[in-house]
């Protein structure tokens, strides 16, 4: 599932800068950027963006504004404001933006705010249920119940899936792709690293500096770290569940 993404920023270098680290995303489609907010507003119109990577101090029309006028349309994309001040935080979330960068961007907190998009995507957009999964697993593929499948983790171009049997398949899929074969199941995004099923949380225990762990009832009491942008959409999902 590709997402669809504009910049909005009228800073060239910092433009470009955000161009080069998401055109490394595979599940990234980069569309025609915008240099102030009302250029955004008209090529939202026309690309129909699932997400805005949006400067807040622009001419013309602001970044705030921008996103104050998307958000009152039908299907509006999801906003990551990009910016060089703190200040703007508390007014990013009152509009309920997913996200909130701060040049110049850390590569990890990008990779956060993309998990953050591809976890709202995928609850909106989900695959189709099967009932079996066929996995590349190195030099042959297998056939894999999604219900037994306890957590996955990333391990350099390699994805580790982890079944309740205790074996594990080394996959190339990425984990966004995982992530969303396996999204009409009760899988969780607990950290840019690992999937998680559900179903096999044992509990949550309080870590360092406002992260958790989850504690796996897999007879080994694995733990899967829970990054602290996810805390409360994990408790949130959970208590729907």
């Amino acid at each position: 599932m590709k997402i669809k993404v504009i910049i909005a920023e009228d800073e060239r270098f910092a433009r470009e800068e955000l161009i080069y680290l998401l055109s490394k995303e595979r599940d990234i489609e980069l569309l025609p950027s915008a240099g102030n907010g009302r250029e955004l507003l008209e090529s939202v119109m026309l690309h129909k963006p699932d997400a805005v990577f949006l400067d807040i101090q622009m001419p013309e029309l602001d970044g705030m504004e921008a996103a104050r006028r998307l958000s009152i349309q039908g299907n509006a994309p999801y906003i990551v404001f990009t910016t060089a001040h703190e200040e703007y935080a508390v007014e990013a979330f009152r509009i309920h933006a997913v996200d909130y960068l701060l040049k110049p961007y850390d590569s990890g907190r990008l990779s956060e705010a993309l998990n953050r998009i591809r976890q709202a995507a995928a609850r909106n957009t989900k695959a189709p249920r099967v009932n079996k999964l066929l996995i590349d697993d190195r030099e042959k593929w297998v056939v894999i119940d999604p219900n037994q499948v306890i957590y996955a983790v990333k391990e350099e171009k390699n994805t580790i899936i982890h079944l309740a049997a205790g074996e594990t398949r080394c996959s190339r899929l990425t984990l966004q792709e995982l992530e969303y074969k396996l999204s009409a199941y009760p899988f969780f995004r607990s950290h840019r690293s690992y999937l998680v099923n559900l179903n096999y949380i044992d509990s949550i225990e309080p870590w360092f500096n406002g992260a958790y762990n989850i504690i796996l009832k897999d007879g080994k009491k694995t733990t899967i770290p829970v990054s602290r942008i996810s805390v409360k959409p994990l408790f949130k999902h959970l208590n729907a569940e």
